[in-house]
This record gives structure tokens, C-alpha cells and sequence, in this order.
């Protein structure tokens, strides 16, 4: 069966990716989507009660409705042409890597506020980071104990608990290092003696390496 054009958003690829383990119902998904894809992509969470459906219309997923007792849900399952579908999604290029980081939006435009209110949000993301990497770790205990839920898919999660564990660590040594850096400063507009040069120097060579 040919598939029909690619569904936008990715979203719904992902979703798909997620129906190719086993079929799920949204309160399944939901749980999943915050076990795994909020990670790394957190769009799955804001869409994920509408995404099946639209995945039904466009013919890649089917809903199959049953009971639990007096009560009635429904349990989406992928098609032969999902499967196709995300297949072919696979041999694509990926779209160009974005960030949405408040944190940083915050740190960006600093001046505006005060020296206190800046290194109260550096200290808020080294708390949140540092919260995200006990999470981590607690999941990786997990797989290693009993290889969760998909014991098959194991070295993935490897390869994806690695990226995250990282993207985290990198964050904490850059909050912890940026904190430090403002103890010296007079204000978020002067940053006294502190040698700005220096600081892009090494950011030059770094970005070089």
C-alpha cells in the first residue's frame, strides 16, 4: 500500500514511532510520552490527545474502541501504512536541530532587570538541572534492573540517555560557572573588573576545536 504524503507535524511521527511498540490509548501514551519523548521532544506532550486522531484520518493509525468494566476507551493501533510511513519518515534528513530555552531568554536579556534577579535564575536552573539528572538517573536504575518496558530497545535508550545525561551535566557546569562569574559583578549592566575578552577568547577557541 503506498502512503499518502507526509504528515506534518513531526509530532505525528513521533507518535507513530511510539504505536509501532504496541498500541496504546491516550492515558498510555501520555504516561509513555512523559517517560521518554518529553526529553527530547516536548511537543508530543501538547498534542499527544489530538495527534491519534488525526493520524486515523490521514489512514496510519486505527482506533479501536473497548471497556474497562462500565468504562469505555479507545486503543489506537498503527496500519500497515503507518508502518510504511514512519519507515520512510526514517530515511529523511532531519529538520535543523532548534532550542527553546527560557532560562537562557532570561540570562539573554538580563540588563533589563537586576544583578539579584539574575542569579536567582541561574541558581533556579542549577536546581531544576540537578533534578533532571537524579531522574536519570532513577530511569537508568530501572532499565538496568529489569530492562523495562522494552528490553528490546535497550541500547537506543542507551544511546538517548547518554545525549540527555549529557545535554544536563553541560548545563550544570556552564549555570555553576556563570554563577560564579557574577559574584564579581557590580550589576546585570556592569560586570566590573571582569574580563569579557578573555571569556570570548576562550569561546572562539572552544567553538574552533
Amino acid at each position: 500500500m503506498t502512503t499518502r504524503e507526509p504528515a506534518r507535524p513531526v509530532t505525528g511521527y513521533a507518535v507513530l514511532g511510539l504505536l509501532s511498540l504496541r498500541p496504546w490509548t491516550t492515558y498510555e501514551l501520555a504516561q509513555q510520552v512523559r517517560r521518554s519523548l518529553h526529553w527530547f521532544w516536548t511537543r508530543a506532550e501538547r498534542r499527544i490527545y489530538e495527534e491519534p486522531k488525526r493520524l486515523v484520518d490521514h489512514g496510519w493509525v486505527e482506533a479501536r474502541e473497548g471497556w474497562t468494566g462500565k468504562r469505555r476507551h479507545t486503543t489506537y493501533a498503527i496500519t500497515d501504512a503507518g508502518r510504511e510511513a514512519l519507515a520512510t519518515w526514517l530515511g529523511t534528513p532531519a529538520q535543523v536541530r532548534t532550542v527553546e530555552d527560557e532560562s537562557m531568554l532570561r540570562v539573554f536579556f538580563a540588563d533589563a532587570g537586576t544583578l539579584e534577579q539574575l542569579r536567582a535564575r541561574l541558581d533556579e536552573l542549577a536546581e531544576v538541572t540537578r533534578s533532571r539528572l537524579e531522574e536519570l538517573a532513577t530511569m537508568t536504575e530501572e532499565l538496568l534492573a529489569d530492562g523495562g518496558s522494552f528490553p528490546d530497545r535497550l541500547h537506543l535508550q542507551a544511546l538517548a540517555l547518554r545525549r540527555q545525561v549529557d545535554q544536563e551535566t553541560d548545563t550544570l557546569a556552564w549555570v555553576t560557572w556563570a554563577r560564579r562569574q557574577t559574584d564579581a559583578w557590580v550589576s546585570a549592566t556592569d560586570p566590573g573588573g571582569w574580563d569579557t575578552g578573555r571569556v570570548l577568547r576562550e569561546v572562539l577557541a572552544d567553538a574552533r576545536a
